[in-house]
């Protein structure tokens, strides 16, 4: 077993696809952020799943996209919020040498390793204190003001 190292995230860009805002993040292993091509590639595959969502499902147009640029292998998850507090997660991987060769792995139930839970568990309480907490006037910009930059 390999002794648990932190990983940075990092807070990339706030990313708009058709009517969604996304806030894109990078996580790598062994530097800064991930490799430019796939955050390219993880960005094509997330907009081609958001474009595929069903026409009744009731959310917000508002989420994040985890690029991670692993050991062995690229995650890539798209998580959403819909429904007042659900939030909607699906995983991509591709080999660490082909960042565009994504496989749909949600359907497994690999749903994300220690550094994402990471990064969810920020968005989580993000996405609680601006908007459920405040479920009068829901704060949607201040949910996507909120960043995670960690260091190692």
């Amino acid at each position: 077993m390999t002794p648990y190292e932190p990983r940075p995230i990092r807070f990339l860009d706030l990313w708009c696809v058709d009517d969604w805002r996304i806030k894109l993040y990078g996580i790598a292993y062994a530097r800064p952020q991930p490799r430019p091509e796939l955050v390219t590639a993880a960005q094509r595959i997330a907009s081609q799943h958001l474009r595929s969502l069903r026409a009744d499902l009731r959310h917000y147009h508002l989420g994040f996209l985890g690029v991670h640029d692993g050991r062995t292998s690229n995650f890539v998850f798209l998580d959403f919020w819909a429904d007042e507090n659900e939030l909607h997660h699906h995983v991509f991987v591709s080999p660490t040498a082909h960042p565009d060769d994504f496989t749909y792995v949600t359907p497994t139930g690999l749903s994300a390793c220690v550094w994402d839970l990471r990064l969810q568990a920020f968005e989580r309480d993000a996405w609680v204190a601006h908007v459920l907490q405040q479920s009068a006037t829901p704060d949607f910009d201040g949910y996507l003001a909120a960043t995670l930059n960690a260091d190692v």
